[in-house]
């Protein structure tokens, strides 16, 4: 495998195969680029999941302002105004970009663009391709224009365990096919690796994804930002099913509302109803899933039978567990959907580590603040993708270093992190909860065993949790229930969430 590796000595190497890392390495052309993905390419990805399409301010009623308005009022005071500025108005440009390499987004009669609405939206501006299949058509049509382009070289079924660092900076990578391992000397690295959901039992992410890219650039000496911020979508639909499966927004968008077992529409009265910030409509069902009911969401008169035209891949996923949306309530619950926080990074996707980009969900760019707005996520993952290949390119690769011995890298294993994560860090935190999951945590991601890169993720999530000591956007507090008058975001490397929890599993800390 060394031999194999070493033909890619200095080039640019993009870790991950959703969005972000597809649209940076195609930007990067004609400079070679190394793809690694750990299973076949665009698989295993929460974007090819993605049932809500891409927010864009393209209606004719729509625009720059109106989109960062709703952007900014999502965020809850969190988002970092130019952040979000830039990227927004980045929308327009994001869809033709996308319809470059041929992605077949929805068009009326007419020729123009389908525009749907969801939750926290004042317009219609979710653009759609192949109606709520948006992501799966998203990244087949940039693997397509990957295969055709000859500067990327995909190196698949292939996982990165650790990033090499010499003088602050990134030097290399270690990789691991099976039971072969090397290294890539390299000083120029993308992350593009996804979310945090496979911490979680209830995800509707990828059950691989547990943060391994935050975990690789925390180790590395990166700043980490926002990690409390969990978003859970309110409604994955409750089955046996593992990852659950999500029941879109969009949904609720075309008219469907959320009854629990009583038939009581609970979120009448709330400002904005069905279609308020994911975190609101989140903690309402839990509130009612804590007193024993059941949640169910009702497109019967919305939709009917209209549900399978509209929805075929969410039809398809309730006939699987045997419900008929047209005739029947699906039932709901939250399940983790997104992570606001990350690695931090620049407009650029640069971290704090020189030769370390991060783009898309492992990164923490400051569009999203305290609670993403419902499908700006693929709309970042673009634009962003795009800016760091533009800063990358500008970069000079510089001197390499030659090769270090293998050292032996266990595969990591989230099972054991996830059954702590799932009780401890849930829609609704308190200080007890929060105490127990640093107590547990912080032994397994001083281990050097499989635990430990999901359990580093894991600690940091509790450990910035434990510090917000308010309830804002998707971090609620039960034993801080009002949100501070100014918030502020946070920022830490490994080293200060280390400090922080060891402090708090100190036997006087609690008597301090």
């Amino acid at each position: 495998m060394s031999e194999r590796l070493d033909a890619f000595c200095g080039q640019i190497v993009v870790v991950g195969s959703g969005l972000a890392g597809l649209m940076t390495a195609l930007t990067l052309a004609p400079q070679p680029v190394v793809l690694i993905t750990r299973g076949a390419i665009g698989t295993q990805t929460a974007s090819a999941w993605a049932q809500g399409g891409i927010a864009a301010c393209v209606g004719d009623d729509d625009s720059v302002q109106l989109h960062l308005s709703d952007t900014l009022a999502a965020g809850d005071g969190l988002c970092d105004p130019k952040a979000a500025s830039e990227i927004v108005a980045e929308g327009p440009a994001v869809i033709a970009a996308l319809e470059c390499v041929g992605v077949p987004f929805d068009r009326d009669s007419q020729g123009g663009l389908v525009l749907g609405l969801e939750a926290a939206h004042s317009r219609r501006r979710i653009v759609h391709a192949s109606g709520d299949g948006s992501g799966a058509a998203v990244v087949a049509a940039l693997v397509r224009a990957v295969a055709t382009t000859p500067s990327i070289t995909v190196l698949d079924a292939t996982e990165v365990r650790s990033l090499l660092i010499h003088d602050e900076r990134v030097s290399g990578l270690i990789v691991s096919r099976g039971t072969q391992a090397g290294a890539i000397m390299t000083n120029r690295v993308v992350l593009a690796t996804g979310g945090v959901g496979g911490l979680y039992d209830a995800t509707t992410n990828p059950m691989s994804n547990f943060g391994q890219g935050l975990a690789l650039a925390a180790r590395a000496g990166a700043q980490l930002a926002d990690m409390e911020f969990v978003q859970f979508h309110p409604t994955g639909l409750d089955s046996a099913r593992r990852p659950l499966a999500l029941v879109s927004e969009a949904v609720r968008g075309e008219g469907a509302v959320l009854v629990n077992d009583r038939g009581e529409r609970f979120m009448s009265g709330i400002d904005g109803e069905e279609l308020a910030p994911r975190d609101v409509v989140a903690r309402a069902i839990s509130a009612e899933l804590s007193l024993g009911r059941r949640v169910f969401l009702d497109a019967r008169c919305a939709l009917g039978d209209r549900f399978a035209r509209r929805f075929p891949t969410i039809q398809a996923l309730c006939h699987e567990a045997g419900i008929d949306p047209a005739n029947d309530l699906i039932p709901v619950r939250p399940a983790v959907h997104y992570h606001m926080g990350g690695v931090a990074t620049e407009l650029t996707g640069r971290s704090s580590v020189p030769g370390l980009w991060v783009v898309g969900e492992a990164a923490s760019s400051g569009l999203h603040g305290a609670n993403r707005l419902a499908s700006n996520s693929l709309l970042e993952a673009a634009a962003l993708g795009m800016r760091a290949a533009r800063d990358i390119g500008a970069t000079a690769a510089g001197p390499l270093r030659s090769a270090p011995k293998i050292p032996s890298v266990s595969a990591p294993d989230a099972s054991f992190v996830r059954t702590i994560v799932s009780r401890h860090l849930g829609v609704l935190r308190n200080a007890g909860a929060l105490e127990a999951a640093i107590a547990a945590l912080l032994p397994l991601a001083e281990s050097d065993g499989p635990a430990a890169d999901p359990a580093i993720v894991a600690l940091a999530i509790a450990v910035f949790a434990m510090l917000r000591k308010e309830s804002r956007g998707a971090h609620a507090r039960t034993d801080f229930p009002l949100k501070l008058t100014v918030g502020e975001r946070r920022f830490m490397t490994l080293a200060d969430v280390f400090e922080v929890a060891r402090a708090d599993t100190h036997p006087f800390a609690r008597s301090a």
